[in-house]
């Protein structure tokens, strides 16, 4: 498992830097990619101040929902990588086939499974697919205004 974060030592800031940071884990090969994925965005979340808020909790889900479904219909997850900046963070997932994602347009009740793509269109801004070489990144993306909305008063300010 290759991950890129700061080096020890490095300082890091409260809030992503105003350039944007991108963060990337490889997935290839790895046993529990979902468990590993959302401990990353976790870490990543906590490092750019946006942990703690509701919003938050949403984008670990869009992480787990975005794996699971590589995992199960994309031949296996092949990275996972967060970018963000001062508007919004986007979540990519990178598997290996190019088929398209298409949500499930009537999940039936009592049966797992077709919601997943459901759940990350309505906790996410924007979403979307888009197929390159031998495989695909499926991307969602969430507001940094939504990340950090309620902080103020959780700090008092």
């Amino acid at each position: 498992m290759e991950t890129k974060e700061p080096e020890a030592g490095d300082p890091v800031s409260a809030g992503p830097p105003a350039a944007g940071q991108r963060r990337r884990l490889a997935l290839t090969g790895v046993r529990g990619p979902v468990a590993k994925g959302r401990d990353f965005t976790r870490h990543a979340l906590q490092d750019w101040g946006w942990d703690g808020t509701e919003t938050s909790e949403d984008a670990l889900l869009v992480v787990s929902e975005l794996l699971t479904n590589a995992s199960l219909h994309g031949g296996g997850c092949d990275q996972l990588v967060l970018t963000a900046d001062e508007s919004a963070l986007r979540i990519e997932v990178c598997d290996g086939t190019t088929t398209l994602p298409a949500r499930h347009p009537a999940p039936q009740r009592g049966i797992p499974g077709g919601r997943g793509l459901s759940i990350v269109e309505r906790l996410s801004d924007r979403w979307g697919a888009q197929a390159h070489g031998t495989g695909k990144a499926v991307w969602a993306e969430i507001e940094a205004s939504r990340l950090v909305s309620g902080k103020a008063g959780e700090l008092g300010l």
